[in-house]
């Protein structure tokens, strides 16, 4: 059978999206990674799934698997792009979104000029429930790495974050330090490693290492997990605009037991068809 799929970005952090509500496939996992595959196949970082929802409450679901094949819980770049292809399919015709995914409800609101703003939740900062291992909750934490020690923040913005400051991005040792970082026997779960410089106290520069595709043009829960982490530093203000590799996203979290809502762009860059 053919199965529709379109292929969409939000700051290069690139995407294979398809609808499961019109169409009916039983997703086998072994088959992303050769979909990801960028000289075999369609190429992408993650694979997102709409489904209908489990509750009534809710709009879609929103399953979202990275080029690995393995299922993680939350995508910020790609639920902008959820919202725009929902949309654009004609699923519905709604500005304002209710969409389940495997880290909690998030909410989606398309804007007059095409951009979305996804409200992604409160952030978890409680080291058990990240998870990260901890005695008690900190700002930062001292991990080991190869005997030396890194300084992080752990974080979860319905999945898992490490975040180090660095002096310039540029030159920072992402190459090395992201797998190192992703699977720190401290994050039972694995952990997305994010690099933060900061430009100004509204502005910062970030790369990040994606648990389970490697580094990244951008990550929106990424960029979320940055700003909370300066926030909770006292280091930046409440709206920070995020640089990423792939393009730039407006983060605005007012503080502790507040929601973190991220606004910026999504495009979408071809549609095809692929035989099962």
């Amino acid at each position: 059978m053919l199965l529709k799929f379109t292929k969409m970005h939000g700051c290069g952090n690139d995407f294979m999206v398809i609808d499961l509500v019109s169409q009916y496939v039983k997703l086998k996992s072994h088959l992303i990674p050769r979909w990801a595959d960028r000289h075999f196949g369609i190429g992408f970082d993650q694979l997102l799934v709409v489904e209908p929802p489990q509750s009534p409450k809710a709009d879609f679901r929103y399953r979202i698997f990275n080029a690995d094949g393995s299922e993680v819980e939350q995508c910020g770049n790609g639920a902008r792009c959820f919202a725009l292809f929902v949309r654009d399919k004609k699923l519905t015709n709604k500005k304002h979104l209710i969409v389940e995914t495997k880290g909690g409800v998030i909410e989606l609101h398309v804007t007059s000029n095409n951009e979305v703003t996804v409200d992604m939740g409160i952030p978890t900062l409680q080291p058990s429930k990240i998870p990260f291992e901890a005695k008690e909750q900190a700002i930062s934490y001292n991990i080991d790495i190869n005997g030396q020690p890194l300084d992080i923040s752990a974080i979860s913005m319905g999945n898992p974050h490490g975040v180090t400051l660095v002096e310039d991005v540029n030159t920072a040792d992402v190459e090395t330090l992201g797998p190192l970082v992703e699977g720190h026997s401290r994050f039972p779960q694995r952990t997305n490693a994010g690099f933060m410089q900061i430009i100004s106290p509204s502005e910062i520069s970030l790369r990040v290492y994606e648990r389970g595709a490697g580094e990244t043009l951008a990550c929106g829960t990424g960029a979320c997990a940055a700003v909370v982490a300066g926030r909770l530093r006292g280091l930046l203000e409440e709206s920070v605009t995020v640089h990423l590799p792939g393009g730039s996203l407006n983060i605005v979290w007012p503080g502790e037991g507040q929601p973190v809502k991220m606004t910026g762009p999504c495009k979408k860059v071809f549609e095809g068809r692929i035989y099962l």
